[in-house]
């Protein structure tokens, strides 16, 4: 398979990849702990990680419902002085994680990273075996599921679900003393970059080395010795001359080598390689800046499902792929729906320039555990991807979903503000919108869905702020009770969702072409109001490609184009 480091911006050389072809049971009737299965799993099924087994990449590609699945594999290793750490990069719902028969680690939450250390299990120079009980139980809707359906087959606007390992799974050697994390927050106005560290443990006559380099150009090197297990740095960039030409922007992203090593005085016992852009998004004077000037968004909505892998990309070529054709067609951002996706996806979304709002996918019913659950998977995704430039906003709900009852319950209305303050506790560094699509609360900028075809009705609608705030686009008050509009930008975040079907593929959309002149036509037709109109300041069309039912992409299914891209970044870049 075509991937590399799971973690390009907290790379080490010494990994183990642990993709590839697993040991794999189905357990209906829940019989695996009691056979000790962790011990000794019997099973001619074979699966291949990263990929769920509702998926063609898979090996098994069938879409019956398993609540318990199992996996096993070998591996060795050879070191005697390391640690060895674990990583997960999604797993799918909860597990039970076995080395050689021990229960070394219970996780829960299907959309996040997560790690254990396993040396005390493993055996140094002999056959190591990992097991994994997984349950995923497709009718809880008190888990943050995003577009995954709780029926069997995918309707409407909900997919197939993905049970089990979804994303890469590698074993990492570290010493006893070691950085755990970094979060670098760039300092735009200031030339500077703050670097907060966090360590393993703390040990006498051990320093750590940072060194920043542009284009291999050293800019930075710096030594100072480690006397806490968390400390922080703030590192000048002002001797860089034309400091606009080094800044990080959709148009030009330049990204910064940043370089870590723990040293014991004598020699080095970590290195970690990471990177950092320059990169600065506020809101001033009720204008959306992107490095302290008016930035207009335009997006598209990204599912980020594939034919053959569903949620799992198949490869490094194909996370390119879609954000290529996406600066092709002219946009400068993706809004990701429903998913936390992959660090190497943003890895690339970073290395070529692309703007991402990561959105939490949602769970479906109101509880104390789904907002437990909700919380718990928000804040592990904000703190493993605080450090990428391209992600400029937080979207932790959507549409509602998760919270039915806003217009009647006070307890769901302080829930969103909870979670608008909880990420700017986070990160105050980036924009948060409270409730995507509708029913705002708290929120930095008023986002609306609007899935109107028609252009007089849409040229009507965004021709006054005061119109738009009295309309209900979604069917809904833009505002919850107690809320009101007090200047914050306006961005129209799903419209258009045109069907026009290509390749065979049935499906729908929210309005229908017939054939290529049509389908531009229709595209002209909803996206010149936004454009016409003197207060929206940024879009994101519905959507980048078909999936599965719908067909109201740009793209088919298999990301070819319905148009010719040129045609539609002419629209996209307002040049119709």
């Amino acid at each position: 398979m075509d991937r590399g480091y799971p973690r390009p911006q907290f790379k080490r050389d010494n990994w183990q990849d642990l993709n590839g072809l697993w040991d794999f049971s189905f357990d209906d009737s829940d019989i695996g702990l009691s056979e000790k299965w962790n011990q000794d799993l019997k099973t001619d099924l074979k699966i291949v990680v990263p990929f769920c087994y509702e998926s063609e990449l898979s090996g098994i590609n069938t879409k019956e419902v398993h609540k318990i699945i199992w996996y096993h594999r070998e591996f060795t290793l050879n070191d005697y002085h390391k640690k060895i750490i674990l990583h997960f990069g999604a797993v799918d719902y909860k597990c039970n994680i076995y080395v050689n028969g021990d229960l070394a680690l219970m996780h829960t939450g299907g959309n996040i990273s997560f790690h254990v250390d396993i040396s005390e299990y493993i055996i140094i120079g002999k056959v190591n075996h990992l097991t994994l009980r997984v349950y995923d139980d497709m009718e809880d809707l008190e888990m943050p599921r995003g577009k995954q359906y709780w029926k069997k087959e995918s309707e409407s606007i909900y997919y197939t679900r993905t049970s089990g390992i979804w994303q890469s799974v590698w074993l990492e050697e570290v010493n006893d003393i070691h950085l755990k994390d970094v979060k670098m927050l760039p300092l735009l106005d200031d030339k500077k970059l703050q670097v907060s560290y966090q360590l393993s443990l703390v040990k006498e006559n051990h320093c750590i080395r940072t060194i920043i380099k542009f284009k291999n150009e050293i800019i930075v090197e710096d030594t100072t010795d480690i006397v806490s297990d968390s400390f922080e740095q703030v590192f000048d960039l002002s001797s860089l001359k034309k400091f606009d030409e080094y800044i990080w922007s959709p148009e030009s992203p330049n990204l910064f080598d940043i370089e870590f090593y723990v040293y014991n005085k004598l020699n080095i016992v970590d290195s970690v390689i990471s990177y950092f852009g320059m990169r600065k998004i506020s809101i001033d004077n009720n204008r959306v800046k992107l490095n302290n000037k008016d930035y207009y968004m335009k997006l598209i909505l990204d599912q980020g499902y594939y034919p053959t892998s569903l949620l799992t990309a198949p490869t490094d070529k194909d996370l390119i792929q879609d954000i290529v054709l996406t600066k092709s067609m002219g946009f400068n951002g993706v809004r990701k729906h429903q998913k936390i996706e992959e660090e190497r996806y943003l890895y690339f979304a970073d290395k070529y320039g692309l703007l991402v709002w990561e959105e939490l996918p949602s769970a479906y019913s109101f509880s104390a555990r789904s907002k437990k659950n909700l919380k718990s998977e928000w804040k592990s995704a904000m703190n493993r991807d605080y450090n990428h430039p391209c992600i400029v906003a937080w979207v932790p709900m959507n549409e509602s979903w998760g919270t039915p009852n806003l217009e009647n319950s006070q307890q769901q209305i302080d829930f969103l503000d909870e979670m608008y303050y909880l990420t700017k506790k986070i990160d105050d560094s980036r924009i948060v919108i409270s409730n995507d699509g509708w029913e705002h609360s708290k929120t930095d900028m008023l986002t609306v869905h609007d899935y109107e075809s028609k252009y007089d009705v849409l040229k009507e609608r965004y021709s006054s702020i005061d119109l738009l705030l009295n309309s209900k686009p979604g069917y809904k008050p833009l505002y919850n009770k107690g809320y009101e509009y007090k200047g914050e930008p306006i961005l129209v975040t799903e419209f258009g969702g045109i069907s026009y079907q290509k390749n065979g593929q049935k499906g729908w959309g929210y309005s229908n072409a017939g054939n290529n002149s049509d389908f531009e036509l229709r595209l002209g037709n909803v996206i010149k109001p936004i454009f016409e109109s003197s207060f929206v300041q940024g879009f994101c069309y519905t959507q980048l490609t078909d999936v599965e039912q719908e067909i109201n992409g740009l793209l088919t299914y298999d990301r070819i184009p319905k148009l010719d891209l040129k045609v539609i970044k002419n629209m996209i870049e307002n040049k119709l």
